[in-house]
């Protein structure tokens, strides 16, 4: 192989070099054509893992806790249930334990939601 087609191969970056290099780019104040040329990266590389990027600050957000509240309704009738608990998820599921339940059980239920 010649000097020119070795410089055209490309090796594939690892994630912690790719995450640098976009903080790199934002930390720069250069526009990203000047940027790209400066570190020899092309401009749809440099889009593709600041999109990463995105998705994933937008996943981190979207799976965050948030404050709940119960309707008189609901409590009307979590009191004739005595002891129970529900937890509603956005996806429509439910999570229902009542008193009594086995605390061995409900660990195991949710080390496997947490996996899916």
């Amino acid at each position: 192989m010649n000097t020119k087609q070795s410089e055209g191969v490309r090796r594939r970056r690892s994630s912690a070099e790719v995450e640098q290099i976009v903080k790199e780019y934002e930390a720069s104040g250069l526009g990203r054509q000047a940027f790209c040329n400066k570190h020899g990266l092309s401009l749809s590389t440099l889009s593709r893992h600041q999109k990463r990027k995105q998705v994933r600050a937008e996943s981190a957000r979207a799976s965050r806790l948030l404050p709940v509240e119960i309707s008189p309704a609901r409590q009307a009738e979590a009191n004739q249930k005595r002891g129970a608990l529900q937890v509603c998820l956005s996806t429509g599921r439910k999570i229902e334990v009542r008193s009594g339940f086995d605390a061995q059980v409900l660990r195991q239920l949710v080390r496997v939601l947490e996996q899916a």
